[in-house]
Protein backbone atom coordinates (compact mmCIF):
# COMPACT_ATOMS: atom_id res chain seq x y z
CA UNK A 1 0.00 0.00 0.00
CA UNK A 2 2.61 2.25 0.52
CA UNK A 3 4.34 1.93 -3.10
CA UNK A 4 0.67 2.61 -4.49
CA UNK A 5 0.75 5.57 -2.39
CA UNK A 6 3.98 6.85 -4.02
CA UNK A 7 2.38 5.94 -7.25
CA UNK A 8 -0.48 7.57 -6.78
CA UNK A 9 1.16 10.80 -5.27
CA UNK A 10 3.27 11.00 -9.12
CA UNK A 11 0.13 12.33 -10.31
CA UNK A 12 -0.19 15.27 -7.76
CA UNK A 13 -2.18 18.06 -9.73
CA UNK A 14 -2.36 16.41 -12.82
CA UNK A 15 -5.80 14.02 -12.39
CA UNK A 16 -8.88 16.60 -10.66
CA UNK A 17 -11.50 16.65 -10.62
CA UNK A 18 -10.47 13.27 -10.42
CA UNK A 19 -8.30 11.90 -7.51
CA UNK A 20 -4.74 10.64 -7.43
CA UNK A 21 -5.42 6.70 -7.37
CA UNK A 22 -2.35 3.89 -6.97
CA UNK A 23 -2.74 0.61 -7.29
CA UNK A 24 -0.18 -2.56 -6.84
CA UNK A 25 -0.70 -6.40 -8.12
CA UNK A 26 0.97 -9.54 -5.92
CA UNK A 27 1.24 -12.74 -6.51
CA UNK A 28 2.70 -15.38 -4.40
CA UNK A 29 4.82 -12.74 -2.55
CA UNK A 30 5.89 -10.46 -5.39
CA UNK A 31 4.91 -6.98 -7.07
CA UNK A 32 3.83 -8.68 -11.02
CA UNK A 33 1.74 -5.20 -11.75
CA UNK A 34 1.85 -1.53 -10.88
CA UNK A 35 0.30 1.52 -11.72
CA UNK A 36 -1.68 5.12 -11.09
CA UNK A 37 -4.22 7.53 -12.78
CA UNK A 38 -2.62 9.83 -14.55
CA UNK A 39 -5.37 12.12 -15.29
CA UNK A 40 -8.86 12.82 -16.63
CA UNK A 41 -9.67 10.15 -19.19
CA UNK A 42 -6.76 8.03 -18.50
CA UNK A 43 -6.54 4.48 -17.54
CA UNK A 44 -7.50 4.30 -13.91
CA UNK A 45 -4.91 2.91 -11.50
CA UNK A 46 -6.15 -1.03 -11.68
CA UNK A 47 -6.48 -0.98 -15.29
CA UNK A 48 -3.03 0.66 -15.92
CA UNK A 49 -1.86 -2.21 -13.05
CA UNK A 50 -3.87 -5.25 -14.64
CA UNK A 51 -2.08 -4.34 -17.87
CA UNK A 52 1.14 -4.28 -16.09
CA UNK A 53 0.84 -7.58 -14.59
CA UNK A 54 -0.62 -9.11 -17.79
CA UNK A 55 -0.76 -12.89 -17.85
CA UNK A 56 0.11 -12.83 -13.71
CA UNK A 57 -3.27 -11.59 -12.04
CA UNK A 58 -5.22 -14.64 -12.14
CA UNK A 59 -5.35 -15.41 -8.18
CA UNK A 60 -3.83 -11.82 -7.23
CA UNK A 61 -4.41 -9.68 -4.84
CA UNK A 62 -4.98 -6.07 -5.73
CA UNK A 63 -3.77 -3.09 -3.14
CA UNK A 64 -5.50 0.05 -3.99
CA UNK A 65 -5.55 3.97 -2.32
CA UNK A 66 -8.87 3.77 -3.33
CA UNK A 67 -12.23 1.91 -3.48
CA UNK A 68 -12.76 0.77 -7.18
CA UNK A 69 -15.33 2.44 -9.18
CA UNK A 70 -18.41 0.59 -10.08
CA UNK A 71 -19.87 3.25 -12.76
CA UNK A 72 -18.57 3.94 -16.03
CA UNK A 73 -17.35 7.52 -17.37
CA UNK A 74 -14.70 8.39 -19.52
CA UNK A 75 -13.50 5.01 -18.42
CA UNK A 76 -15.40 1.37 -17.84
CA UNK A 77 -16.10 0.36 -14.36
CA UNK A 78 -12.78 -0.99 -12.33
CA UNK A 79 -14.74 -3.41 -10.27
CA UNK A 80 -15.60 -5.26 -14.00
CA UNK A 81 -12.17 -5.19 -14.84
CA UNK A 82 -10.76 -6.42 -11.33
CA UNK A 83 -13.36 -9.46 -11.87
CA UNK A 84 -12.51 -10.24 -15.50
CA UNK A 85 -8.78 -9.88 -15.07
CA UNK A 86 -9.19 -12.77 -12.20
CA UNK A 87 -7.90 -11.59 -9.24
CA UNK A 88 -9.23 -12.76 -5.92
CA UNK A 89 -8.89 -10.10 -2.73
CA UNK A 90 -8.58 -6.49 -2.85
CA UNK A 91 -7.35 -4.01 -0.10
CA UNK A 92 -8.23 -0.84 -0.65
CA UNK A 93 -7.02 1.94 2.20
CA UNK A 94 -10.24 3.76 1.95
CA UNK A 95 -13.90 4.55 0.56
CA UNK A 96 -14.75 6.97 -1.94
CA UNK A 97 -17.34 9.13 -0.61
CA UNK A 98 -18.38 10.15 -4.45
CA UNK A 99 -21.85 9.34 -4.32
CA UNK A 100 -21.77 6.88 -7.60
CA UNK A 101 -19.65 4.83 -5.44
CA UNK A 102 -19.74 5.57 -1.54
CA UNK A 103 -19.00 1.21 -0.92
CA UNK A 104 -21.08 0.28 -4.09
CA UNK A 105 -17.82 -1.15 -5.65
CA UNK A 106 -16.57 -2.97 -2.95
CA UNK A 107 -20.16 -4.24 -2.42
CA UNK A 108 -19.76 -5.60 -5.74
CA UNK A 109 -16.59 -7.22 -5.89
CA UNK A 110 -17.98 -8.67 -2.56
CA UNK A 111 -20.95 -10.19 -4.32
CA UNK A 112 -18.77 -11.26 -6.96
CA UNK A 113 -16.93 -14.01 -4.82
CA UNK A 114 -14.02 -11.63 -3.76
CA UNK A 115 -11.90 -11.37 -0.94
CA UNK A 116 -12.35 -7.45 -0.06
CA UNK A 117 -10.65 -5.67 2.59
CA UNK A 118 -10.04 -2.14 3.54
CA UNK A 119 -8.99 0.37 5.97
CA UNK A 120 -5.00 0.00 5.01
CA UNK A 121 -3.23 3.13 5.60
CA UNK A 122 -6.73 4.69 6.14
CA UNK A 123 -5.02 8.06 7.10
CA UNK A 124 -2.63 8.59 4.46
CA UNK A 125 -4.83 7.76 1.74
CA UNK A 126 -7.46 10.55 3.26
CA UNK A 127 -3.87 13.02 3.34
CA UNK A 128 -3.25 12.04 -0.64
CA UNK A 129 -6.97 13.17 -1.87
CA UNK A 130 -8.05 16.14 0.57
CA UNK A 131 -8.77 18.28 -2.19
CA UNK A 132 -10.91 15.90 -3.86
CA UNK A 133 -12.89 14.49 -0.90
CA UNK A 134 -13.55 18.40 0.13
CA UNK A 135 -15.16 18.88 -3.38
CA UNK A 136 -17.72 16.28 -2.73
CA UNK A 137 -18.42 16.60 0.67
CA UNK A 138 -18.19 20.59 1.33
CA UNK A 139 -19.12 21.81 -2.47
CA UNK A 140 -16.34 24.10 -2.49
CA UNK A 141 -12.58 24.51 -3.07
CA UNK A 142 -9.64 23.20 -0.71
CA UNK A 143 -7.45 26.50 0.24
CA UNK A 144 -4.23 26.59 1.74
CA UNK A 145 -2.53 29.60 2.76
CA UNK A 146 1.01 29.80 2.23
CA UNK A 147 2.65 32.44 4.14
CA UNK A 148 6.67 33.11 3.48
CA UNK A 149 7.87 34.97 6.32
CA UNK A 150 10.92 35.78 9.12
CA UNK A 151 11.22 34.53 12.14
CA UNK A 152 9.87 37.16 13.79
CA UNK A 153 6.39 36.57 11.90
CA UNK A 154 7.62 39.59 9.12
CA UNK A 155 6.64 39.41 5.35
CA UNK A 156 8.62 42.77 4.53
CA UNK A 157 10.71 45.58 5.86
CA UNK A 158 8.35 48.90 6.74
CA UNK A 159 9.80 49.92 3.26
CA UNK A 160 8.02 47.17 1.68
CA UNK A 161 11.26 45.38 0.57
CA UNK A 162 10.87 41.53 0.86
CA UNK A 163 12.96 40.05 -2.24
CA UNK A 164 14.02 37.41 -0.68
CA UNK A 165 13.18 36.50 2.82
CA UNK A 166 13.64 32.84 2.09
CA UNK A 167 15.69 30.55 0.34
CA UNK A 168 15.67 29.73 -3.69
CA UNK A 169 14.99 26.24 -2.32
CA UNK A 170 11.62 27.37 -0.60
CA UNK A 171 10.99 29.41 -3.67
CA UNK A 172 10.93 26.25 -5.82
CA UNK A 173 8.90 24.50 -2.93
CA UNK A 174 6.11 27.75 -3.25
CA UNK A 175 6.24 27.19 -7.39
CA UNK A 176 5.34 23.18 -6.81
CA UNK A 177 2.41 24.64 -4.41
CA UNK A 178 1.56 26.53 -7.37
CA UNK A 179 1.69 23.57 -9.67
CA UNK A 180 -0.12 21.39 -7.06
CA UNK A 181 -3.43 24.40 -6.84
CA UNK A 182 -6.19 24.96 -9.72
CA UNK A 183 -5.52 29.00 -9.04
CA UNK A 184 -3.90 31.22 -7.04
CA UNK A 185 -5.26 34.21 -5.26
CA UNK A 186 -3.94 37.20 -4.08
CA UNK A 187 -5.60 40.87 -3.79
CA UNK A 188 -4.58 43.95 -4.77
CA UNK A 189 -1.89 44.97 -2.42
CA UNK A 190 -0.15 42.27 -3.55
CA UNK A 191 -0.12 43.06 -6.78
CA UNK A 192 0.73 46.42 -7.00
CA UNK A 193 3.45 45.48 -4.02
CA UNK A 194 5.14 43.27 -6.06
CA UNK A 195 3.53 42.60 -9.82
CA UNK A 196 3.44 39.12 -9.66
CA UNK A 197 3.41 36.69 -12.80
CA UNK A 198 1.94 34.01 -10.73
CA UNK A 199 3.41 31.07 -12.68
CA UNK A 200 4.91 28.05 -11.83
CA UNK A 201 8.56 28.90 -13.78
CA UNK A 202 10.91 27.19 -10.91
CA UNK A 203 9.07 24.27 -12.22
CA UNK A 204 7.27 21.57 -14.28
CA UNK A 205 3.48 22.16 -14.23
CA UNK A 206 0.84 23.73 -15.30
CA UNK A 207 0.34 27.68 -14.66
CA UNK A 208 -2.49 27.95 -12.03
CA UNK A 209 -6.17 30.10 -12.85
CA UNK A 210 -4.95 33.58 -11.15
CA UNK A 211 -7.46 35.17 -8.92
CA UNK A 212 -7.07 38.31 -7.98
CA UNK A 213 -9.27 39.93 -5.36
CA UNK A 214 -10.21 43.96 -5.70
CA UNK A 215 -12.82 46.47 -5.41
CA UNK A 216 -10.92 49.12 -6.95
CA UNK A 217 -9.79 47.52 -9.63
CA UNK A 218 -6.48 50.17 -9.97
CA UNK A 219 -3.94 48.12 -11.45
CA UNK A 220 -0.50 49.74 -11.87
CA UNK A 221 0.95 50.35 -15.02
CA UNK A 222 2.09 47.35 -16.76
CA UNK A 223 0.74 44.61 -15.03
CA UNK A 224 1.95 41.31 -15.45
CA UNK A 225 -1.20 39.61 -14.80
CA UNK A 226 -2.69 41.68 -17.66
CA UNK A 227 -0.30 42.17 -20.12
CA UNK A 228 0.63 38.41 -19.79
CA UNK A 229 -2.75 37.05 -19.83
CA UNK A 230 -2.32 34.66 -23.34
CA UNK A 231 -3.52 31.56 -21.56
CA UNK A 232 -6.78 34.13 -20.36
CA UNK A 233 -6.24 32.67 -16.30
CA UNK A 234 -6.32 35.71 -14.90
CA UNK A 235 -9.80 36.20 -12.69
CA UNK A 236 -10.73 39.26 -11.32
CA UNK A 237 -13.19 39.23 -8.76
CA UNK A 238 -14.77 42.15 -7.77
CA UNK A 239 -18.08 44.14 -7.42
CA UNK A 240 -20.76 45.14 -9.64
CA UNK A 241 -20.12 48.65 -9.56
CA UNK A 242 -16.29 48.39 -9.71
CA UNK A 243 -17.09 46.00 -13.06
CA UNK A 244 -19.68 48.69 -14.70
CA UNK A 245 -16.81 51.42 -14.01
CA UNK A 246 -14.26 49.63 -15.50
CA UNK A 247 -13.23 50.51 -18.84
CA UNK A 248 -14.08 48.44 -21.86
CA UNK A 249 -11.10 47.99 -23.42
CA UNK A 250 -9.47 46.42 -20.66
CA UNK A 251 -12.65 44.14 -20.34
CA UNK A 252 -11.50 42.44 -23.82
CA UNK A 253 -8.15 42.24 -23.18
CA UNK A 254 -8.77 38.03 -22.14
CA UNK A 255 -9.53 38.63 -18.41
CA UNK A 256 -12.46 36.58 -17.22
CA UNK A 257 -14.68 38.65 -14.37
CA UNK A 258 -16.71 37.22 -11.29
CA UNK A 259 -18.97 39.59 -9.91
CA UNK A 260 -18.90 39.26 -6.00
CA UNK A 261 -21.47 40.36 -3.62
CA UNK A 262 -20.42 42.80 -0.34
CA UNK A 263 -20.32 41.00 3.12
CA UNK A 264 -21.82 42.89 6.35
CA UNK A 265 -18.87 44.61 6.88
CA UNK A 266 -18.81 45.87 3.19
CA UNK A 267 -16.10 44.33 2.21
CA UNK A 268 -15.92 41.54 -0.39
CA UNK A 269 -17.19 38.31 0.79
CA UNK A 270 -14.76 35.51 0.51
CA UNK A 271 -17.20 33.04 0.78
CA UNK A 272 -18.90 34.51 -2.58
CA UNK A 273 -15.28 34.27 -3.94
CA UNK A 274 -14.89 30.35 -3.34
CA UNK A 275 -18.42 29.06 -4.17
CA UNK A 276 -17.99 31.31 -7.79
CA UNK A 277 -14.25 29.08 -8.22
CA UNK A 278 -16.21 25.99 -7.67
CA UNK A 279 -18.88 26.85 -10.08
CA UNK A 280 -16.00 27.69 -12.36
CA UNK A 281 -14.34 24.32 -12.04
CA UNK A 282 -11.98 25.26 -9.41
CA UNK A 283 -11.00 22.51 -6.60
CA UNK A 284 -7.82 24.16 -5.09
CA UNK A 285 -7.05 27.60 -4.12
CA UNK A 286 -3.86 28.76 -2.88
CA UNK A 287 -3.62 31.82 -1.17
CA UNK A 288 -0.20 33.75 -1.95
CA UNK A 289 -1.90 37.37 -0.74
CA UNK A 290 -0.09 40.02 2.21
CA UNK A 291 -1.42 40.52 5.62
CA UNK A 292 -4.46 41.84 5.02
CA UNK A 293 -5.35 38.61 2.52
CA UNK A 294 -4.41 36.41 5.02
CA UNK A 295 -5.75 37.48 8.16
CA UNK A 296 -9.34 37.98 6.14
CA UNK A 297 -9.11 33.90 5.19
CA UNK A 298 -8.31 33.59 8.72
CA UNK A 299 -10.93 35.54 10.22
CA UNK A 300 -13.56 34.07 8.21
CA UNK A 301 -12.12 29.99 8.95
CA UNK A 302 -11.80 29.68 5.18
CA UNK A 303 -8.58 27.95 5.99
CA UNK A 304 -8.31 24.44 5.58
CA UNK A 305 -4.66 24.11 5.46
CA UNK A 306 -2.02 26.09 6.41
CA UNK A 307 1.68 26.69 5.14
CA UNK A 308 4.17 28.44 6.84
CA UNK A 309 7.52 28.92 5.59
CA UNK A 310 10.21 30.73 7.72
CA UNK A 311 13.45 32.17 7.23
CA UNK A 312 16.37 32.31 9.87
CA UNK A 313 16.45 35.87 9.65
CA UNK A 314 14.85 38.60 12.01
CA UNK A 315 13.65 42.29 11.16
CA UNK A 316 12.23 43.60 14.13
CA UNK A 317 10.16 45.93 13.37
CA UNK A 318 8.28 45.04 9.80
CA UNK A 319 4.92 43.83 8.00
CA UNK A 320 3.18 41.25 10.31
CA UNK A 321 2.44 38.22 8.28
CA UNK A 322 -0.81 38.15 9.87
CA UNK A 323 -2.85 41.28 11.15
CA UNK A 324 -5.26 41.05 13.73
CA UNK A 325 -7.22 38.21 14.53
CA UNK A 326 -9.39 39.72 17.70
CA UNK A 327 -8.08 37.05 19.77
CA UNK A 328 -8.97 38.43 23.21
CA UNK A 329 -7.57 35.16 24.83
CA UNK A 330 -5.13 32.30 24.86
CA UNK A 331 -8.21 29.74 24.86
CA UNK A 332 -9.29 30.99 21.32
CA UNK A 333 -6.59 30.95 19.50
CA UNK A 334 -6.50 29.35 16.21
CA UNK A 335 -5.61 25.84 17.14
CA UNK A 336 -3.98 23.62 14.39
CA UNK A 337 -3.81 19.99 14.40
CA UNK A 338 -1.93 17.45 12.01
CA UNK A 339 0.85 19.52 12.17
CA UNK A 340 4.71 18.53 10.56
CA UNK A 341 7.83 20.20 9.99
CA UNK A 342 10.62 20.15 7.31
CA UNK A 343 13.84 21.42 6.73
CA UNK A 344 13.84 23.34 2.80
CA UNK A 345 17.24 24.77 2.25
CA UNK A 346 17.69 27.25 4.88
CA UNK A 347 14.07 27.99 5.62
CA UNK A 348 11.58 25.74 7.94
CA UNK A 349 8.41 24.80 6.32
CA UNK A 350 5.84 23.85 8.94
CA UNK A 351 2.59 22.76 7.59
CA UNK A 352 -0.88 22.51 9.56
CA UNK A 353 -4.83 22.23 9.63
CA UNK A 354 -6.81 25.10 11.31
CA UNK A 355 -8.87 23.03 13.83
CA UNK A 356 -12.37 25.38 13.31
CA UNK A 357 -14.18 22.69 15.25
CA UNK A 358 -12.92 23.37 18.56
Amino acid sequence: MELALRLAEKARGKTLPNPMVGAVIVKNGKVVGRGYHKGPGSAHAEVAAIKSAGVKTKGATIYVTLEPCCHSGRTGPCTEAIKAAGIKKIVYACKDFNPMVNGRGAGALRRSGLKVENGLMKKEAVRLNEVYFNSIQNKLPFVTLKIAQTIDGRIATLSGDSKWITGKDARVFAHKLRSENEAVLVGLGTVRADNPSLTTRHVKGCDPYRIVVSDSLKFPAGCKLIANNKDYKTIIATTKKSLSNYSKNKKTNGLIFWEIKKSAKNRLDLADILQKAYAFGIYSILVEGGSQIATSFLKAKLVDKLVVITAPLFLGSGLNSIGNLEIGAIKNAIKLKNHARFQCGQDEVFVGYPDWKN
